[in-house]
């Protein structure tokens, strides 16, 4: 009896702790940027040597939309992984089309990561003295696709209208890699010499384009984070809320010779990475855009001296695709942070490690969770055998403890008297049921994290109905496969002798299944193989302590 409350506190604390998580990722939501849509946070400035002081600041507004217009004229590039859309207004990048993702409602669509809908795009320029910025115009050249057999293509974008001083930025895209190298040409023709300023900056509205706020996301407080990041070695990774922006209350390092920044939303990232060390100004502002709330974050570059006759070139990275940690570790030092585990990363990270090995072994994510699951028992084989003997004998003493119940059913301090003894006596631990349970709830929300939270898991299929291991089962066959397995535990565990306990727990199974309709279909696979795994060793024990039993009795009798 005292087993079975411990059961159904535990599942009530870890609905509340579940909640509560759920209310700290939601209680600020994007009401406040609607609020204070009217404000804005005042451009960024910096005064950085060898430029005399004065004020650094990156011209505001919104570029256009990559429409071919009478103010530029648009390109268009297919690679192996791309189709990036150029702007001749601005020089933007203005569309990047992810051609081995695809959009989460419409599987025959391509993932679109920079695009008009959102406003996002990746903006680059120069401040000083007639120098282009992104809201300059451009003349576009370079190829529409990439050939087969070649590695490296490139697009160039040269100022329209320039003067004494040229300026053309470059972006280079290579085979097989998300990064893409963007880079300045600077050639001064003039009489004085110039001393530019680049910067580098990315473009969004604050909606999340790929929300993963369904029922069980709310219910697990996992809220995936869209907006700015930045990174430093000295503060590590820091995450920038857009509503903080709107209240001027936005915290990370403003002025760094390392790191990098980036704009992160579920799955998928964008990040400036600058070669180091190479002092920059990082900054974040809300700009005024066509009926939204617009927000920029950005670096600006101190380039070197350009004396009359000189040129320089100055070239930073950008990152633009998947949150694959093993490719972003190599990009960036920090940059796989942007996969966020949330308070579980102590076991999110391993248990991803050790799904990313079975993977490698079988081929297959759903395998490689099946497997993994069977790890995990095995690790926690003699904690669950301990619990399950408990369980066992508390199965044999239920007709004692029923005859108690009704000798002492109105002397409540009695019959708890009576039961201690009766525990201590045949040395069985009512507690012991409860451990399996309460192993599992950490492992269950790590494993839950990781299934919501890595790209690898997005669209990855198992078997026949089950082509996405990140959502819920379509057909619902794993979650009633669970109930089942649920009902056969229920049938192993000894029957609470109190009638409401016992209805409460009859009703579990079909509580818990209704809430697994909504998980993803990797986590409901894990449970499912984990019940089974269950079922057989407690069965196993089960019958070895009742042989047992009827073993001594014989043995008595003659």
């Amino acid at each position: 009896m005292e087993t079975r409350r411990l059961i159904l506190l535990s599942v009530f604390f870890f609905s509340v702790f579940m909640l509560w998580q759920n209310w700290i990722a939601y209680s600020q939501p994007e009401k406040p940027v609607a609020e204070v849509a009217s404000s804005a946070v005042p451009a960024p400035t910096q005064t950085v040597t060898p430029v005399p002081a004065g004020k650094v600041v990156v011209p505001d507004g919104a570029a256009v939309e990559g429409k071919t217009t009478e103010q530029g004229e648009t390109l268009e590039l297919t690679t192996d992984l791309f189709k990036a859309t150029f702007s001749g207004h601005g020089g933007d990048l203005v569309r990047l089309e992810l051609l081995k993702h695809r959009e989460k409602g419409d599987k025959s669509k391509n993932l679109v990561l920079f695009d008009a809908k959102h406003h996002y795009f990746a903006q680059t320029g120069l401040i000083g003295d007639g120098l282009p910025n992104h809201r300059s115009l451009f003349k576009i050249s370079g190829p529409t696709t990439m050939a087969e057999g070649v590695d490296e293509v490139k697009v160039r974008l040269s100022a329209a209208g320039e003067g004494a001083v040229k300026a053309a930025k470059v972006y280079t895209f290579k085979r097989g890699s998300y990064l893409i190298d963007v880079r300045w040409e600077i050639e001064n023709g003039g009489q004085k010499e110039i001393m530019p300023h680049a910067y580098f900056q990315l473009q969004r509205d604050a909606e999340d384009p790929e929300r993963s706020s369904g029922w069980a996301s709310s219910f697990m407080g996992v809220s995936a984070f869209t907006g700015p990041a930045v990174y430093t070695d000295t503060e590590k990774y820091q995450k920038v809320d857009f509503a903080d922006i709107l209240g001027d209350k936005a915290k990370f390092v403003r002025k760094a010779d390392n790191g990098w920044l980036a704009m992160v939303q579920h799955y998928f990232v964008s990040a400036w990475v600058p070669k180091a060390p190479q002092l920059r100004e990082n900054y974040v502002r809300r700009v005024d855009g066509p009926g939204k709330n617009l927000f920029q974050a950005g670096l600006i570059v101190p380039l070197a001296t350009v004396a009359p006759g000189g040129k320089i070139d100055y070239s930073v990275p950008l990152y633009a695709g998947p949150q694959e940690e093993a490719v972003l570790k190599q990009v960036a030092p920090g940059l796989e942070l942007v996969v966020d585990y949330g308070w579980f990363t102590v076991l999110a990270a391993p248990l991803f490690w050790a799904l990313q090995w079975f993977y490698k072994l079988v081929g297959n994510w759903g395998w490689a969770i099946v497997l993994l699951t069977i790890c995990i028992k095995m690790i926690f084989y003699p904690l669950s055998a301990a619990s399950y003997k408990s369980m066992a004998k508390m199965k044999k003493l239920m007709p004692q403890m029923t005859a108690m119940k009704e000798r002492w059913g109105s002397d409540r301090q009695r019959l708890n008297q009576e039961m201690m003894n009766l525990y201590k006596t045949e040395k069985v631990n009512p507690l012991g049921g409860c451990l399996p349970i309460m192993v599992q709830i950490p492992v269950f929300i790590a494993l839950y994290r990781v299934l919501m939270g890595v790209v690898e898991m997005r669209d990855a299929p198992w078997i026949l109905w089950i082509t996405d291991l990140s959502s819920a089962d379509p057909y619902y066959v794993l979650p009633i496969i669970m109930i089942a397995s649920m009902l056969i535990q229920a049938k192993l565990n000894p029957t609470p002798p109190d009638p409401v306990q016992a209805k409460v727990m009859q009703l579990m199974p079909f509580v818990f299944g209704f809430m697994f309709l909504f998980f993803p279909a990797g986590l409901v696979l894990y449970w499912v193989v984990n019940n089974l795994l269950s079922i057989v060793q407690q069965w196993q024990i089960t019958r070895m302590i009742e042989g047992g039993s009827k073993k001594a009795a014989n043995d008595a009798k003659a």
